[in-house]
């Protein structure tokens, strides 16, 4: 925060508070002196300087408070006591200042940590990627977290190009978790599989596998679901979608004709399908090329505002498509659900929130590869 074109001002406040100090003890009487006041400059450095300038700071409060005190007679001197508190104040000032420092890398390395974790489980897509073009924003309901139970992703195979958003139930790393585990045999099963039955089945098996593992492991994990969608652009059917719902809203196509949600299917969240007749339906959707899919997660259909209203998503997206028609570009239609929601709640989030956006791109992009990754 206290840089200037890159290079740090720091030091100013202290450096202006110790000769503000001395400044003044010089102006006032012998009966009333402030030159005691000088051990706030190595804390005030604490705060905000490094170790090395924080000692810089209580060495020259140290040698100020020296050359002040023995500038006047000796009756108006404060002596040995306060030079011992200007001293003891200095020892104390770089001790924190180096607490701090340590702790404020520590926080650092986290950050680092949560931000390589976010990569592999949200990893970053290509803007065109699959044939799809495509838009997303993840904000976390915790200011401070950098990564949650949602999960998205585009996978180009063999057979098309396949994408997933869901929500893990839950928070925390146990979340973290299950989503990296759902993501990993989408990746798989989404290039090899050809039919997206298919890779629906073997996502379900792998949340129950996941389940059973941290079972065995004596973790406690509360048999935990997630809900999902899962999507198929078939290479050879560009004017449909497939559509597989576990337990979530269903996606809406947005157009320049209007709204309109897809099938809601019947299946319930991946790992409880077996609570029910089977796996969800895949169902066979018409697109329009101008269509684009939007899928958020609850963060967004339960976003609430002060009187207890949830967010009408539906309705907010159809007005706004009827006055601009272009907002149905990937992009556009992120940021506005993104702002609208946040609006909504002022800002509080109670859930992590996942805006996604995805549509077949224009052709002469890049189409679906038998090695992308």
């Amino acid at each position: 925060m206290l840089r200037v074109r890159g290079r740090s001002v720091a030091w100013v406040p202290p450096l202006l508070l110790l000769g503000g100090i001395a400044l003044v003890d010089f102006n006032t009487s012998g009966e009333f002196r402030i030159i005691s006041w000088i051990v706030l400059v190595p804390g005030i450095a604490a705060a905000i300087c490094g170790v090395v300038g924080t000692a810089v700071f209580a060495a020259l409060a140290l040698i100020t408070y020296v050359l002040a005190d023995n500038a006047w007679p000796h009756q108006f001197q404060s002596g040995l006591p306060d030079f011992i508190l200007v001293a003891v104040g200095g020892v104390l000032a770089v001790s924190a200042c180096a607490v701090r420092v340590r702790g404020e890398r520590h926080m650092l390395h986290m950050r680092d940590v949560a931000d390589t974790t976010r990569r592999t489980v949200l990893r970053p897509l290509p803007p065109v990627w699959g044939g799809l073009d495509h838009a997303a924003v993840y904000l976390a309901a915790d200011s401070e977290a950098r990564v949650g139970g949602d999960f998205y992703d585009i996978q180009p195979g063999l057979y098309g190009t396949r994408v997933l958003v869901g929500d893990v139930q839950g928070k925390g790393l146990a979340a973290v978790e299950a989503a990296a585990a759902l993501l990993g045999t989408f990746r798989e099963a989404g290039y090899h599989e050809p039919d997206l039955a298919t890779v629906a089945e073997r996502l379900e098996i792998r949340m129950l596998r996941h389940d059973q593992h941290l079972a065995a492991l004596g973790r406690d994990n509360g048999d935990r679901f997630a809900t999902a969608v899962l999507l198929g652009f078939p290479a050879d059917e560009p004017g449909v979608v497939q559509a597989v719902v576990f337990g979530h809203e269903p996606p809406l196509a947005v157009g320049p004709d209007g709204v309109r949600p897809l099938p809601p299917g019947d299946g319930l969240p991946l790992g409880l399908t077996e609570l029910a007749a089977g796996l969800p339906p895949v169902h066979r959707v018409p697109l329009a090329p101008d269509e684009t899919l939007l899928l958020t997660t609850d963060g967004v259909t339960e976003a609430r505002d002060g009187t207890g209203g949830f967010y009408p998503l539906a309705d907010e997206v159809a007005r706004a498509v009827a006055a601009d028609p272009s907002l149905t570009e990937p992009s556009l239609l992120v940021a506005f659900v993104r702002d609208g929601t946040l609006r909504h709640c002022g800002g509080r989030l109670a859930d992590d929130t996942t805006v996604f956006a995805v549509r077949r791109a224009a052709k002469g992009t890049l189409a679906p590869g038998r090695l992308q990754s």
